[in-house]
Order: C-alpha cells, then structure tokens, then sequence
C-alpha cells in the first residue's frame, strides 16, 4: 500500500514536471535555442574602422624631414706635455668635420611645396631633405623662420605634394579626439591616438609666444613638425614638444595651434620673416597678493606692467610702470600671456585702445601699435 502511495506521487510530480516543460517551451521557445553567431550584433562599421578615414585623409600630406648639420672640430695639440711643447713648438692636429644628423616631420600647405614645420627641426641645416612614403628623396630650401613661435617654412623643390586640410583649432575642446602622424625616432610614418588635455598652456619656457594646445597623444622625437589631426582629418596643431624626464612619451605633448600657425606661416611665405606690433610694455598677470599690496581688491583682474620702454608707443600715450591694463578695445583681458599674444597679432599702425587702472582711477589711452624690434626678447 505505501509503495503504491509512493509510485502514485512518483507519477504525479513527473507528470507535473512534463507538462510545465512543455507550457515553458510553448511560451518561450528561444529558451531551447542557444544564441547563434548571426543573432550577436556585429561591432558597426563606423566602431570597427576607427579613425582610419581621417588618417587616410590627412597622412600623405605629412612628410619626413631629413636635416645635416657640418660641425668642426678645432684640431688639438700632438704633445701635451710642456717640455716637449717647449722644444718642439705645438704642433697641433688638423681640424676635423663632423656631420650631424637629425630627423623632424613637417606639414604640406599647398601645391607649391610649402611644408609647415618647427624651427628647430631645421635650425642651422646645411641640407635639408623631405621624404614620403615610397619616393626617393628631395632636396629643400628654408623660406624663413620664426624662433618667437618655434616654427619654420622650408620648400620642397620639383615634387608634387599633396597639401593637407588646415582646420579651426579655435573650435577644440578638452575630451576631444586627436591623432598624431610623424616620424618618430625615423621608424616610418607612424599614427598614435589621444585627446585634448588642456588648451591655451604658456609659461612653458618653450618659445616667446605661446598658445599651446595639450595632448596625450605620443609625441617623441622626430614628431617635431608633424600634424596634430581631429577626427575628420583635418590639422589642428603643429606637434612641438614634450615633457619628459627620459626623452620618450609620458603623455603631456605640446602642439602649436594651427591657427597660430596659418598666421606666422602666411606672412614668412610673404614677408620671409614674421612682422608683428609692440607697444615698448611688459608685465605679468595681477595676482591676489600683488593686488592686496597695491590696495585694490583680490579679486581685481589685469596685468600689472613692470616695465615701459622710454620712447616707446606705451611711453608715448602716458602709460606708467604700475599700471594695470585690464581691457584691450573694450575686451577684458585674461593673461599677461594673451595681451602679449594680441598685440602681437596686430598690424603696425594699428590703433589700440586700452582701458587702464592707476591706483582706483580707471581711464582709457589710445595709441598706435609700432613694429616689434627684432633684437626684443
């Protein structure tokens, strides 16, 4: 009796069992099917190329920069002992020649051959060669160069160079994608991705005028003058320097905006040198204590002029050292680095109008930008 009880209750739950079974897979028939590869989505097209069309759009028009440099070697007496210098005389070696060679990466600018780059990637070359993938060799001559912004014009002769798409560097943000194409260490044309880490870095000790865009992209040596692109292809920066206590890539690179750069590049394709205004001024950005000393409030904003050079345009409208600038034709300043840069830009026999605050007084002087001298630091 119990094991009927027993096989009865077997049966039931079995039974049971079967038919919730089969009501699940009524209901829900993908339960029994395992996922084949056609019902995973596949990575899309866009996520699977990347960035590989911009870097297809930008890379011919970055070339190798190949420079040599003769250096001699004074020739060093034979004897170093005084007493056979003393009866023989001192004859000394002949002098010797060195070459040094060195290796930097530039930007095509148009069908004439006119390559953007650092200068110090040509800074006293003897030769000058440019290369591109797959073509031998040719020979370049330096338009001109600007030490101010570390940048260079060289030319290309006889070689048909496709010139790259100069974007809008103005209109970067921080987080956005970058990609830097250069010839590092001279292992080929190489590509390496990053962000924009920071805009407007200065104070540097990288150049007189400097704007600089900050990235995390790799940059090393031989990258010098190579392109800083977005993601459409287009350069936003001439890739300049690096912040490294071994000589390799840590992540913080510098590029010079492109902006920055179509200004000097423009005027050394005309003028062969760089033509910028000065006013005969120099200060530094007004901080909370300098405006405390001075009994202004902390949180007055300006730069604080320590030098006027007599005879100079600021000199002439009345400006004083102590002065505070605090507008430039009705826009307020933001850093001693960005008046700098402003009046740079400005054309000489530029009027400019500037709102000054001496002690609580504020007024405004006008005055006429001159040409910086060159020999000014």
């Amino acid at each position: 009796m119990n094991f009927q009880r027993l096989f009865v209750f077997f049966f039931t739950s079995v039974a049971t069992g079967l038919a919730a079974a089969y009501l699940a897979l009524t209901l829900w028939p993908n339960l029994l099917t395992p996922p084949t590869a056609s019902s995973i989505a596949p990575p899309s097209t866009e996520e699977s190329r990347g960035w590989a069309d911009a870097v297809t759009f930008a890379e011919p028009s970055v070339v190798n920069i190949y420079t040599s440099k003769i250096t001699r070697e004074e020739g060093k007496p034979l004897f170093e002992n005084p007493l056979v210098q003393h009866y023989f005389g001192d004859p000394r070696r002949k002098p010797r020649l060195h070459r040094q060679n060195n290796l930097g990466s530039g930007v095509v600018v148009d069908r004439n051959g006119y390559i953007l780059t650092n200068h110090h990637v040509v800074k006293d070359a003897d030769d000058i060669f440019i290369g591109t993938e797959g073509q031998p060799q040719v020979p370049a001559r330096v338009v001109g160069t600007d030490p101010d912004t570390d940048l260079a014009v060289i030319q290309a002769a006889g070689k048909d160079l496709l010139p790259a798409n100069l974007g809008n560097s103005g209109q970067l943000r921080v987080g956005d994608v970058v990609l830097a194409i250069g010839n590092p260490f001279g292992v080929g044309k190489t590509v390496t991705q990053g962000i924009i880490s920071a805009t407007g870095r200065h104070e540097l000790g990288l150049a007189t005028f400097e704007d600089f865009i900050q990235t995390d992209a790799a940059i090393n040596q031989g990258n010098s003058g190579g392109a800083l692109i977005n993601t459409a292809g287009e350069v936003v920066g001439i890739n300049t320097a690096i912040i490294s206590s071994t000589g390799g890539s840590h992540g913080i690179g510098f590029a010079i905006p492109i902006d920055l750069a179509k200004q000097v590049m423009e005027q050394i394709i005309e003028h062969g040198r760089v033509i910028r205004g000065w006013i005969g001024a120099s200060g530094q950005d007004l901080v909370p204590l300098a405006a405390k000393t001075l009994g202004l409030p902390e949180d007055t904003k300006g730069v604080l002029l320590s030098g006027v050079l007599e005879g100079g345009p600021a000199d002439q409208s009345g400006i004083e050292p102590g002065d505070i600038i605090q507008r430039i034709n009705g826009e307020v300043v933001s850093s001693a680095q960005a008046v700098m840069n402003q009046i740079a830009t400005a054309s000489p026999g530029t009027g400019m109008d500037l709102t000054i605050l001496r002690g609580d007084q504020s007024f405004s002087v006008q005055l006429i930008v001159s040409e910086r001298p060159r020999d000014v630091d």
